[in-house]
């Protein structure tokens, strides 16, 4: 079934478009002064703030990088991304959010300034600004487009093929009308929208695809051979699915996997999700907005138990969409010159390798790969059982040699499988949830940039009207860095869209992390700790990624991790502060924590623990 969009779809799509925008600008209307405009006046409840949550978080790179990731080797153990995120927002539902609220605090990094001092304050602001405007808004910017792209690719406008860079603009533009006018409570209400379409059109796909599966030709399906052969052709969707993809059920994957080894699962993985839920301002800024700590600590757990559901439709169907459409990917990675040009220069490295007399690369192919090159693939295999028997300790590094382009996995679905007439509220829910990540993260980098760069440094007699104005051109600063940047991450040596983002994460949320943990539980901790952990991070993780790359980057990250903390250990054991620091308490928040939260957050860690013994 090819896309092809009918008049009802774009009545659809349109319609939902101008709510989303029209609900978002009418809510923000009144927004004049800066706490109404980047905290929505602290007056959230909890159900605006759980959905929104989930709005921000899940967006493009999930529906293309994660389904993607699903579809390659890694499989269902990408879901740990999203099934350890509700342990965590358990966690900081009764740790950090508590922390913050009570200190009253703007912004993330505005409790550092309170905490250690205003270096630190500053240099965290300018790193989570690149990070925000040069890689995260950029990357989800671009796997949009990439979505409306692959969707459009047949589709003529003004007698031009719809290309990535007009989508990307599309997108920004949308996020940042409402974003400018209403900041934060434009962009929680339009959440509401986004979030509800984002949830009801991603278990569409994934029916959808379950559907297909149980009604496609079996020879059609991959993996072949005697696997297929052995399927009742009456099976239904769910038994194929289960039996293509048994090897790739598995949560905990072996420690020389480059992506997602065991020990990422027990170390490395904890450090991303704790700084993404409890220390990521476009995050984090919904809760800060709360009417309350209970209000608070209820949304954040409504947002963990709806993130128990997520991998049905941001990693499942990209299982499937390998199942289905491996053929299709493999085309187009035949077609891509860029990967071309990357295999290429894998190859040269493996014949490199292949004269010394102990080499140290294991070459991965996948089967698309390795379908095109069958005489190469034995000999890089035979290099392989060289590698192996002289790094028997598994030390070895991993270049991958691609065959197919997984992160079509997820476009591939919507354009082959969904009908005519649902195609336009699939298509809404696919870019709702990409303009609310993108809002959410334009309004939080205003906020920082504004409060913590242009009051403290620039005009710290500011008025409110100032400050609003000052969020207001940064976010059309930002939106259009984003369009720039955002068509360049197509070049597959990032390594695929998800995995570009956590890795560049790994040179600021370790030393982040570390900094506030180790504040928090060390009240006597110096001042140079804090500023030590925020540089300190970035310079440690980065010699790892220089010496040992051949080390998985969340083990990186965990190594990283740990010596910052063991660093600032030694610095406060040789000048701790004689008094600990006092922090601001803020009384215009209720601070009474909510009733009954603890037992429901431990019903929800018992829930995770009983799904990874089921698929470990």
């Amino acid at each position: 079934m090819d896309f092809a969009f009918t008049f009802l779809d774009g009545v659809l799509f349109l319609a939902f478009l101008s709510a989303v925008i029209c609900v978002g600008m009418w809510k923000g209307r009144e927004e004049k002064d800066s706490e109404s405009y980047f905290l929505a006046g602290r007056g959230l409840s909890w159900w605006i703030i759980g959905i929104s949550l989930i709005a921000a978080n899940i967006s493009s790179e999930q529906f293309i990088g994660m389904n993607g990731s699903a579809a390659s080797p890694v499989g269902l153990a990408i879901a740990s991304y999203a099934w350890m995120a509700p342990v965590a927002l358990v966690i900081i539902a009764f740790t950090f959010l508590p922390m913050f609220l009570k200190a009253g605090v703007y912004t993330i990094p505005e409790y550092l300034e309170y905490r250690y001092h205003p270096v630190a304050r500053t240099f965290m602001a300018v790193s989570i600004l690149f990070i925000y405007v040069f890689i995260t808004i950029s990357a989800v910017t671009y796997s949009g487009g990439l979505i409306m792209e692959t969707l459009f690719h047949e589709q003529l406008l003004f007698g031009q093929r719809v290309s990535l860079g007009f989508c990307c603009t599309v997108m920004v533009v949308i996020a940042a009308l409402y974003v400018t006018c209403g900041g934060l409570k434009a962009c929680a209400w339009a959440d509401l929208l986004q979030g509800g379409a984002l949830i009801l059109g991603g278990f569409a796909v994934c029916w959808l695809a379950f559907a297909h599966l149980g009604k496609a030709p079996l020879e059609q399906l991959t993996p072949g051979g005697e696997l297929v052969a052995a399927l009742d052709p009456t099976a239904s969707g769910v038994t194929r699915f289960f039996a293509l993809n048994r090897e790739k059920l598995h949560l905990f994957l072996p420690r020389s996997n480059p992506d997602m080894p065991w020990t990422a699962l027990l170390f490395g993985l904890w450090i991303p999700q704790f700084y993404y839920w409890g220390l990521n301002q476009f995050i984090v800024q919904k809760t800060l907005a709360s009417r309350s700590l209970a209000e608070g600590q209820k949304g954040v757990l409504l947002a963990g138990t709806i993130h128990m559901l997520s991998p049905l439709f941001i990693v499942v169907p990209g299982l499937i969409a390998f199942n289905l459409f491996s053929r299709e990917m493999s085309e187009a990675a035949a077609a891509d010159g860029q990967i071309t040009q990357v295999n290429q220069a894998v190859l040269e490295q493996w014949a490199a390798e292949t004269a010394r007399a102990q080499p140290e690369t294991l070459f991965e192919m996948d089967r698309g790969w390795t379908g095109r090159n069958l005489e190469t693939a034995g000999q890089i295999a035979l290099h392989n059982d060289r590698v192996r028997q002289s790094k028997p300790d598994g030390g070895a590094k991993v270049q991958q040699l691609t065959g197919y382009k997984y992160d079509l996995a997820f476009p591939l679905l919507v354009r082959k499988l969904v009908p005519s007439g649902l195609r336009g509220f699939i298509l809404a829910a696919l870019l709702g949830a990409i303009v609310s990540s993108l809002a959410a993260m334009l309004n939080s980098a205003s906020s920082i940039f504004t409060m913590d760069i242009y009051k403290k440094y620039v005009a710290p007699a500011a008025t409110e009207r100032q400050l609003v104005t000052t969020g207001r051109l940064f976010v059309v600063a930002a939106s259009l860095l984003a369009c720039w940047i955002a068509p360049t991450l197509s070049n597959p040596a990032f390594g695929g869209i998800f995995k570009y983002m956590q890795l560049f994460q790994g040179y600021i949320s370790p030393g982040v992390l570390a900094a506030f943990i180790f504040g928090f539980c060390v009240k006597k901790a110096p001042p140079i700790t804090g500023i030590f952990a925020l540089l300190g991070g970035p310079l440690i993780y980065g010699i790892l990624h220089l010496v040992a790359s051949s080390i998985p980057f969340l083990d990186r990250m965990a190594i990283t991790f740990a010596l910052v903390i063991v660093l600032m250990g030694v610095i406060t054991a040789i000048k701790p502060l004689p008094q600990p620091i006092r922090m601001p308490v803020s009384t215009a928040i209720d601070l009474t924590p909510s009733k009954g939260a603890k037992w429901f957050g431990a019903a929800i860690i018992a829930i995770m623990v009983f799904v990874y013994v089921i698929f470990r």
